[in-house]
């Protein structure tokens, strides 16, 4: 919405009750309209109006505000003789309220639409606003061509008038829109050049105090400039009239509102810019110099100490200084294109910078930053190019420090990569020069609230009711579990899922390098590994960690991902009382997974046998869920797979659910069914034996059973290959390394 450009719309504000702005709108709108011989229309929408308006024009509307926003009919000359009432000298009024009685209940929507309409009949709107800035007064400040700031020669009254005009400021409005207005200036009051000074705005008025004819024209209900058009006060209104339209409120307009060639000249500043920068990220670079002179931003972050009062206060001192400069360095740059670089200026000095809106986006589930220019994101699977940028590699670096700096992390040439997390719980890698070298690389995986449910596994197509019950069954009744898959594959999402299985009464201890686990039960105790300081001491690591734990009386141990020795410490713990423990590692098959953990187990430094190793993990794993990343995006448990024990020197194993890919829907979407192997698992009967029910047909090859809700209705044939259904079978069996 916009209004028509034909239009001025002055609004009347003020930080403190009592200093006239009601008197000062009716009898400027007055003024307005003799001066120029023009229509002029004045609406009452202060947001604590008792009616005041009605009494100094001595009028009743014939429609309030509210009523307008929420007028039905046709909108033509006709209708403005219903919304309007007119004055006897010619002037339009919109009343706030017809009294005392009625509520100021306003759809701030509705209303800026139907002023859409007003504007087209009126040459001059003055709105009166009142001290009260709510949603209805911010609309009409964004349409504004200029905002009347009053204010009176009193300190307690130039110091709220300085409060508003912050958070004007605050709210990205422009400097050059508030006009200051001294009202009942006079003897005995403060001198309008210290006003000036303390609020930084010369007066585009000075109204001197008149009591005696202020108040007669109250008692009479007519504006003074109408009764009394030649007394000095009256004067004054006509001077500010002719101040304001004399070029001012032309200049203002062309301001916000600039036409398309002044837009790009006023903004290229091409002389300043560097070559092959464009004037914007230009612009946005000397802002964020001048900033830095400006404020002790680092030291300003420390001072904060994660008091979030504190961080908003510090937010909008930056705000307001943000304002400021862009305002120097840009007086002509459209009001839309100035909103966009105060917010990204922010963004990059106080938060992280472009990456604040994809973060905000829900659909985008990975970012990934090459370098300042480019940013890559996930989105449904499918990896594009962000069109946002930082600014420089400067800023990407600055905004890499503030992940990692209230983590106790550093990142610097002597460490020159980092793991840490954001505030939400999001994971973040990044990596700086000279080992990145165009620049620093900042991967973020986004933590998605609340995990990702057993339902939405079924509904998303990723595994079958009946995998989730055997899934379930297995850690209600602690059995180790080791979740394998590529990078990105969602290992960690789905440990966080089935981590909710484990009884809410069993103490679990969550160990990871940056943590994100979210587990559901109350009796967790999450420990987070350490890197070293700039000493080089100090170091946790995740093997320290799991030997901590051990002491800690864990019912089970759930590691984020096991990346190095501490493998060998897991599967110890796991072999000494600490059944349903659960981790993740990175491998692309079952088979692989084995290996991995071999591998793993090997840098722990004890010169282990193989064979000794493959026992251990034997003993101790007794499922690999399997998950991985198809090429149409889409994220899948592909097998789950019982660790039976040992045939010689090899670790045996047996499938006991996977995916079959079948081929490509029309959209290149993966097509494929879920199949039982028809094995039972060689653990069954101990569980049975304790008294578990386990259905049996959760292992029947029924296509309808083990194919998700998601490709029902895509044509299925029988599966070859696939072994009869309930042959039981025992650890003899699998495939050899």
């Amino acid at each position: 919405m916009s209004l028509s450009p034909t239009c001025n719309l002055i609004a009347v504000i003020g930080g403190k009750g009592g200093v006239g702005k009601s008197v000062f709108a009716a009898n400027f709108a007055s003024a307005l309209m003799l001066e120029l011989r023009t229509q002029v229309l004045l609406i009452d929408a202060d947001q604590k109006s008792c009616g005041d308006q009605n009494v100094i024009l001595g009028l009743r509307p014939n429609k309030t505000v509210g009523e307008v926003a929420n007028f039905t009919g046709s909108l033509n000359q006709q209708a403005l003789t219903q919304l309007v009432t007119n004055h006897p000298s010619g002037l339009g009024y919109i009343g706030a309220v017809r009294g005392p009685e009625e509520v100021f209940k306003v759809n701030p929507e509705l209303f800026m639409k139907q002023l859409e309409f007003l504007s087209r009949h009126y040459k001059y709107i003055v709105i009166d606003l009142g001290n009260d800035i709510q949603e209805l007064q911010k609309e009409i400040l964004l349409e504004a061509t200029a905002a009347a700031v009053i204010t009176v020669p009193e300190v307690l009254v130039v110091n709220q008038t300085q409060r508003m005009i912050m958070e004007l400021l605050t709210a990205t409005f422009p400097m050059d829109m508030l006009q200051l207005i001294i009202n009942k200036a006079g003897a005995g009051g403060l001198a309008p050049q210290a006003i000036a000074q303390t609020l930084k705005l010369n007066p585009v008025g000075i109204i001197p105090a008149d009591e005696v004819t202020t108040t007669g024209s109250l008692q009479r209900s007519s504006p003074f400039v109408l009764t009394n058009n030649k007394a000095p006060i009256s004067l004054a209104y006509h001077d500010i009239v002719r101040k304001l339209t004399g070029g001012v409120l032309q200049k203002l307009k062309s301001l916000t509102k600039p036409k398309p060639s002044q837009s790009s000249s006023q903004n290229s500043d091409s002389s300043s810019a560097p070559e092959g920068m464009d004037p914007r990220t230009a612009l946005k670079i000397r802002v964020h110099t001048e900033l830095i002179k400006a404020m002790d931003l680092k030291k300003g972050v420390t001072d904060t100490g994660g008091d979030k009062a504190k961080e908003e206060a510090l937010k909008q001192k930056t705000l307001a200084t943000i304002t400021t400069i862009v305002d120097k360095e840009a007086p002509g740059i459209p009001r839309d294109e100035r909103s966009r670089t105060i917010k990204e200026v922010l963004e990059e000095a106080l938060g992280l910078g472009p990456l604040e809106d994809l973060l905000a986006e829900p659909t985008v589930t990975e970012i990934m930053v090459n370098g300042h220019k480019k940013i890559f994101i996930e989105k449904g699977g499918k990896v594009q190019l962000s069109p946002v940028t930082f600014t420089t590699n400067m800023h990407l670096r600055n905004v890499i420090e503030r992940i990692v700096t209230p983590l106790g992390r550093r990142i610097d040439e002597k460490t020159p990569y980092v793991d840490a997390r954001l505030k939400d719980g999001s994971r973040v890698n990044a990596i700086i020069e000279p080992l990145s070298i165009d620049g620093p690389a900042l991967t973020i995986r986004k933590f998605k609230k609340g995990g990702i449910s057993a339902e939405k596994y079924i509904e998303y197509g990723s595994m079958t009711k009946p995998m989730v019950d055997f899934l379930k069954i297995c850690v209600e009744n602690g059995l180790n579990v080791v979740i394998s898959g590529g990078t990105g594959s969602g290992k960690t999402s789905l440990l966080n899922m089935i981590s909710g299985f484990i009884p809410a009464n069993e103490r679990v201890v969550t160990i990871e390098d940056a943590a994100e686990l979210q587990m559901q039960q109350e009796h967790v105790v999450r420990l987070e590994s350490r890197p070293a300081n700039m000493e080089g001491t100090g170091a946790v690591t995740i093997r320290d960690l799991v030997r901590n734990a051990l002491r800690m009386r864990p019912d089970r141990i759930v590691v984020g991902e096991t990346r190095d020795g501490a493998a060998l410490d897991m599967l110890q713990a796991m072999n000494t009382g600490h059944d349903g423990s659960m981790t993740t590692t990175h491998a692309n098959t079952p088979r692989e997974c084995i290996g991995r953990l071999e591998t793993l187990c090997m840098m722990a430094g004890m010169d282990l046998p193989v064979r000794a190793i493959r026992e251990q993990i034997a003993s101790a794993v007794n499922l690999i869920v399997q998950i991985s990343r198809l090429s149409d995006g889409s994220r899948k448990i592909i097998s789950i797979t019982e660790v039976c024990g040992m045939q010689g020197d090899t670790v045996t194993l047996q499938e006991i659910f996977r995916f079959k890919e079948t081929g490509y829907d029309k959209n290149r979407k993966i097509l494929g069914q879920f199949q039982a192997m028809g094995l039972i698992p060689t653990f069954i009967e101990d569980l049975e034996a304790k008294g578990v029910v386990i259905p049996r047909d959760m292992f029947s090859n029924d296509p309808k059973v083990n194919t998700p809700p998601a490709q029902q209705s895509a044509p299925k044939n029988p599966m070859p290959g696939a072994m009869p259904s309930l042959v039981k079978k025992t650890g003899t069996g699998g495939g050899k390394t």
